[in-house]
């Protein structure tokens, strides 16, 4: 059934004909990488690309060019690796085979979004799935237009909705629009998963109410689209508030001189949390105090006093996944000088 499912999702969320060269970018003992890369490419008869380097912009787009790629699979911490170049080198490939773009890994910022557009002259469509859904739930269609920063609209079948719990076991569903609350799944589609190994426990707390509950926090406006949040173990409870991190991240990458934000919340003795941001910055712009202020009423402006961040710290590059998370598990525990944990699934290079 999962087989299925990568085959209809490949069609549904991905555009992919037989006639497309298609590249996922993921690699293949990564669940995108098997289920999208080999499995949704083979059952819709597509050419698939597979590349075992690392990643570096310029011999990427000389893949896109050499190897004329139509759809083009890939993670949002490449999308924001090739903004840190720039347009400019792009212009020097000819990519007029690429006709759709998608992204998936982590939640796609507003600004990556744009600047797909002005590079490719195409935008990235997003869409959001976990290893437990088993293949894509949410996505930005072809056919759709596409609202910087949402994950879209439901897939044929999935019902999604907007829930908050109210007890062991009970959900109420959000019927109101743009409020916060969990997402969650209808049970019932064909690549749903069955158990988490050895831990039923674990996965029976993951249902409610007739839903599976996701764990990620999301709202849904008046159209259908949902917008993720965050985790719901990275809201930050700052002074009556509760903050998504994505969303400060995504305005801090707004600003001319950051290719990378991670949000953490920081213990603070009168507010619980305060919001602290890391930024790696593009090529041409260096770290200094001038910067680190301009950056903290650029978040305030767009913000407010409330949401935006309090601190903000310059660094290299941010700790993330092999497949392209930012583990801002790891930059808080780094700050709190508490245990790093497993970190198997970090990216070395």
């Amino acid at each position: 059934m999962r087989r299925w499912a990568h085959h209809v999702t490949g069609r549904l969320a991905l555009d992919l004909h037989p006639d497309d060269v298609f590249w996922c970018t993921a690699d293949p003992g990564w669940v995108t990488g098997t289920s999208y890369g080999i499995i949704a490419s083979l059952t819709n008869g597509v050419t698939g690309i597979v590349d075992e380097g690392d990643f570096d912009a310029e011999r990427w787009y000389g893949i896109l060019q050499d190897q004329r790629i139509s759809v083009w699979y890939t993670a949002p911490t490449a999308i924001r690796m090739m903004m840190k170049a720039g347009s400019e080198p792009v212009r020097k490939y000819d990519l007029r085979a690429l006709r759709f773009l998608a992204s998936v890994g982590e939640p796609l910022n507003p600004e990556a979004v744009l600047w797909g557009a002005e590079a490719f002259g195409r935008p990235f469509h997003d869409n959001w799935w976990q290893t437990e859904t088993g293949g894509i739930m949410i996505a930005n269609y072809a056919a759709m237009d596409i609202r910087p920063g949402s994950m879209g609209r439901p897939l044929p079948g999935i019902e999604a909705a907007i829930v908050r719990t109210l007890g062991p076991g009970t959900v109420e569903v959000i019927e109101e629009p743009d409020v916060q609350g969990e997402l969650a799944l209808r049970p019932g589609w064909p690549s749903m998963f069955r158990g988490y190994w050895e831990e039923p426990a674990r996965y029976a707390k993951c249902f409610a109410g007739g839903f599976y509950l996701t764990g990620d926090l999301a709202r849904r406006d008046r159209d259908g689209y949902f917008w993720f949040v965050g985790r719901a173990d990275d809201v930050i409870k700052t002074s009556g508030h509760l903050i998504g991190p994505f969303e400060v991240e995504s305005v801090l990458m707004e600003h001319e001189a950051v290719a990378e934000a991670g949000v953490i919340g920081k213990p603070d003795p009168v507010a619980m949390e305060v919001v602290k941001a890391f930024v790696s910055l593009k090529h041409g712009h260096e770290p200094s105090e001038d910067l680190r202020r301009d950056l903290l009423g650029f978040a305030r402006r767009r913000l407010g006093a409330a949401v935006a961040p309090k601190e903000i710290e310059f660094q290299a590059s941010l700790p993330k996944t092999r497949s392209g998370k930012i583990m801002r598990r790891l930059l808080k525990a780094r700050e709190l000088g508490l245990p790093e944990g497993d970190l198997s699934t970090l990216e070395t290079a």
